[in-house]
């Protein structure tokens, strides 16, 4: 069977989690399924025809304190300031990580490429970017590194819960 006949093939179990989500919340835009993987921002973006802005890209980060997981959703052209983020979330003193694989597979119940914004085995920390409000259309991962599914950046608040910060760094100076 070629990729392109994925449609007619069952969901994988971590895009029928977030499908559930979103259906639960009344969300208008079903995951769909590319044919060629987008574990990264710029293959999503490539994939989808957009900007690579408006890919929102889910960055997990180990907050060390208590072991749970930071997901930030950042604009897919821009990258995280980790001590901003770490401000943030972290008491006094406090520090987050990068986290691996497995942490990511454990706490998200998505391998890395395919995190969603919601879904996710234990609830993280998530933290919204800002920046992805200079986008009226954003595409997000679905739990698999071949699902993404379409939403505003109010929506993205609004499904999440989650705070919108400033947590980009800033981008590199032209002469």
């Amino acid at each position: 069977m070629s990729e392109d006949t994925v449609h007619s093939v069952e969901l994988p179990p971590g895009v029928q989690r977030v499908t559930a989500a979103l259906t639960e919340r009344g969300h208008p835009h079903a995951p769909v399924m590319l044919s060629d993987a987008a574990r990264t921002a710029q293959q999503a973006a490539d994939a989808l025809g957009v900007a690579l802005g408006q890919i929102a890209k889910s960055i997990i980060f180990r907050r060390k304190s208590d072991d749970v997981a930071v997901l930030v959703i950042t604009s897919g052209d821009l990258r995280v300031d980790e001590k901003k983020v770490q401000a943030i979330v972290c008491a006094e003193g406090g520090k987050i990580g990068r986290a691996d694989a497995d942490f990511v597979k454990t706490k998200t119940g998505f391998s890395i490429g395919g995190v969603s914004p919601l879904a996710h085995a234990s609830p993280p920390v998530t933290l919204i970017d800002d920046q992805l409000f200079r986008f009226a259309e954003i595409w997000a991962a679905a739990g698999h590194p071949h699902g993404v599914f379409r939403l505003t950046p109010g929506d993205l608040k609004q499904l999440t819960g989650a705070p919108v910060h400033d947590v980009t760094a800033a981008p590199p100076q032209t002469p």
